[in-house]
């Protein structure tokens, strides 16, 4: 029986185009050349590999640079969000009448999280917010993450169900047993479900609770 439905935060809870995660990639390369001192080509290459092996940028950073995960998030997530998000009416709608426990569970930090959530105008739907700290700095896809997740909600995989923008993320999570959801433009097998808007959820889990077969 379902019991939790994980939400992730970026460009899941708010639209690709809203430009937010490009600022804060762009924030992201500035850390590293500002901060590190390192040359905008090797920064570039830098990310690709450390998102490969890593999952994030954050976690090749800590391993190979010592860099402060604090210190890090931070910086990158200075950024007016009101410049990008603003209420989003269907998603406050479609959340209200989900009666499942609803988590955000997030590579970003816990109040980068919730500062998301104040300007979305959904943040009375969240009770718990698992983030890269609670994570102990492994953050998705690698499959530690999940199974810390679960063990913060005391729960199974078969319990869960999560929505996400990337469908690298999914796959670790439909081995644990959760139902996978993608959001967005993103093609490809692995997911359970598929849906355009995050506002479409309630549709998910009406046909889930409802007995129906995916």
């Amino acid at each position: 029986m379902l019991r939790y439905v994980l939400f992730d935060l970026d460009e899941t809870l708010y639209p690709k185009e809203s430009g937010l995660m490009r600022e804060i990639s762009r924030r992201m390369s500035r850390f590293m050349e500002e901060r590190l001192g390192l040359e905008p080509d090797l920064v570039s290459q830098l990310r690709r590999q450390y998102y490969q092996h890593y999952g994030t940028t954050m976690r090749g950073l800590i391993i190979h640079y010592g860099v402060a995960p604090e210190e890090f998030l931070a910086y990158v997530h200075d950024i007016p969000l009101e410049e990008y998000l603003g209420p989003d009416g269907a998603l406050d709608a479609a959340l209200r009448k989900i009666e499942l426990e609803k988590v955000i569970f997030t590579n970003a930090s816990a109040e980068h999280a919730r500062r998301v959530l104040g300007v979305l105008g959904v943040a009375r739907h969240f009770g718990r917010i698992i983030d890269i700290h609670a994570l102990g700095y492994v953050g998705k896809p690698n499959p530690e993450a999940y199974r810390r997740a679960l063990d913060i909600l005391g729960a199974e995989g078969r319990e869960c169900l999560i929505v996400d923008d990337n469908l690298r993320n999914l796959a670790p999570a439909k081995e644990l047993g959760m139902v996978t959801v993608l959001v967005g433009s993103e093609t490809g097998e692995g997911a359970d479900f598929a849906i355009a808007q995050v506002a479409e959820i309630g549709q998910v889990v009406r046909r889930l609770i409802g007995g129906e077969s995916g």
